[in-house]
Parts: C-alpha cells; sequence; structure tokens
C-alpha cells in the first residue's frame, strides 16, 4: 500500500498536467507519452553525472519546451492539435533515445533525490508527498493570477476570450508548456524513484493522467479549483491503489493496460449511471403535483 501511494503521488504531478491540457484547454495532447520519457531521460544523464536535482530541473524545462512545440504546431502551422500531439511524440521518440544513447539506463549506482530519503522511516512517502504539494500549491496560485484565469477561459470559450483582445494562441502555448513540464518533471522523479530509465516507459501515460483525472473529479467533486487539483492528485493516487490490488490478486503485469481501460470506461460511465439512476427514482414516485 505504500508503494502504490508513493508511485501514485508521482504519477499525480503528472496528471495534474494532464489536466492542463485535456480539462483546462480541453484539448487532447499525445505529447504526453513522449514528453514524460523525454524528462526521465534528461533525469537519468545528469543523475549519472552526479547531478540529480538538476537533471530535474532540466527534465522539466525540456517538457516545457517540448509542449510549447505542440503548441506552435498547431496555432501556427494549423496543424490539428490531435495530430501535432501525435507528431511530436513521434518526433521524441527519436530525441530521446539520442539524448539516452541507448534503450535503457540503469541508475542503481548514480545518486538520486531519494538517498537521503532512505535513510528516513517513510522518506520517500515524505518526499514525493512533499513534491506533489509544492506543485498543487503552485499551480493553484498560477490558475488564479490573471494569466491562469485568461487560460481556464481560453478552454472554457476561446472564441469570446479572443473578442475580449487575449491572444488565445500565446494562452495555448503557454498552458501546453506548463502541462508537458509537469509530464516530464513527474517522468524525472519516476526515473530516479525506480532507478532506471526505459525508452518506452512512457507508453500510455496519457491514458493513466486521463484515468487519474476522471476517478478524482467522480469521486471527489470539481468545485472549487483547489478542490479540482487535489481530486486530480487523489485520483492518481486511487488509481495506483486499484492496479497495486489488481497485481495482489495475482494477475499478469500484460493486463495492466486492459485492467486501465476498464477503469476509465467505469470511470466515465460512473456520472452517466447515477444521473439515470436519479432520474428512475423521480419517476417511480410519479408526477410531482
Amino acid at each position: 500500500m505504500k508503494t502504490a501511494y508513493e508511485l501514485g503521488a508521482i504519477y499525480a504531478v503528472m496528471a495534474l498536467g494532464v489536466f492542463i491540457s485535456y480539462r483546462t484547454l480541453d484539448t487532447p495532447d499525445l505529447t504526453v507519452d513522449s514528453s514524460f520519457t523525454l524528462g526521465a531521460a534528461c533525469s537519468a544523464v545528469f543523475a549519472l553525472a552526479g547531478h540529480p536535482v538538476i537533471g530535474l530541473l532540466v527534465g522539466f524545462l525540456a517538457g516545457g519546451a517540448a509542449g510549447a512545440i505542440t503548441a506552435l504546431l498547431n496555432t501556427k502551422l494549423k496543424i490539428a492539435a490531435l495530430l501535432s500531439g501525435i507528431l511530436m511524440m513521434l518526433g521524441l521518440y527519436s530525441i530521446n533515445l539520442r539524448i539516452m544513447g541507448q534503450p535503457n539506463i540503469s541508475l542503481a549506482r548514480a545518486a538520486n533525490i531519494f538517498s537521503i530519503a532512505d535513510k528516513i522511516p517513510n522518506g520517500k512517502i515524505i518526499l514525493s508527498t512533499g513534491l506533489l504539494i509544492i506543485v498543487v500549491v503552485a499551480l493553484w496560485l498560477f490558475l488564479n493570477t490573471k494569466l491562469g484565469l485568461a487560460l481556464r477561459a481560453t478552454g472554457d470559450n476561446e472564441h469570446m476570450v479572443r473578442a475580449s483582445g487575449v491572444d488565445t494562441d500565446t494562452m495555448k502555448l503557454i498552458g501546453m508548456a506548463v502541462a508537458n513540464a509537469l509530464v516530464a518533471l513527474s517522468g524525472s522523479v519516476m526515473a530516479q524513484q525506480q532507478k532506471f530509465t526505459d525508452l518506452n516507459m512512457g507508453v500510455g501515460m496519457v491514458v493513466i493522467g486521463l484515468a487519474s483525472v476522471i476517478i478524482g473529479e467522480v469521486i471527489f467533486g470539481t468545485r472549487p479549483i483547489l478542490r479540482r487539483l487535489i481530486a486530480v492528485a487523489l485520483g492518481s493516487v486511487v488509481y495506483r491503489a486499484v492496479i497495486g490490488a489488481a497485481m495482489q490478486l495475482g494477475l499478469p503485469a500484460s493486463d495492466m493496460k486492459l485492467i486501465t481501460a476498464v477503469i476509465v470506461i467505469v470511470a466515465l460511465a460512473l456520472p452517466n449511471l447515477f444521473s439515470g439512476a436519479g432520474s428512475l427514482k423521480k419517476l417511480s414516485k410519479g408526477p410531482v403535483k
């Protein structure tokens, strides 16, 4: 259970990035699958050089750059948002391989940010939770600034925001950069926590992120914005707990993608099921007099 919470807290940072692109900007961004690995690759290279903290920063900035390029493909070259993400995801695969120099890197003997935490009881949980709290608070403060409000408004009604004199292209660029920077930061931390980096470790991250967002919103609510951010973070923890429980039941690791798909389907269907049940209940009581 501790491992599930620890992984959930790290993946929650990635889920918050997906929340920015998928919910705030209303943009399906497949860059996530490769920007996660991009962060992990940068983190691994710098950790091997003895600079794990710098690796996190470089991974964060690299992810932001990847997200910005995806936004530019969409806004300046007028390529569809979904296709822009796919193209960036494909391009980053080769870039990640060049950064790593090989398909996978072992960090078993490299310094990492968890080295000191290993000497403290529940140190890894404390560190991952602390990082998550910092990200949630920073994101909450950002989304409540004028820039953050403009970003949120762009996702709600782009035409109205543009009519108000706001450059929506710039908002999309900032939003996609922040989203992928958070995704890459999550990948950077995950690489050092698991002590290895693999070229394919980001496959399916967008689905995991969406699962966390949807689960959090269904269980914990969506208003106000701080509650929504916390809900996304808790949704990631719940998701990892479900996956951990499935593995304890003896299900093979090869079934995890199928389980993820089922979790997302159930989470998406729950609101409709509840609303349907409510309607049936009202009908059973007869017409209101």
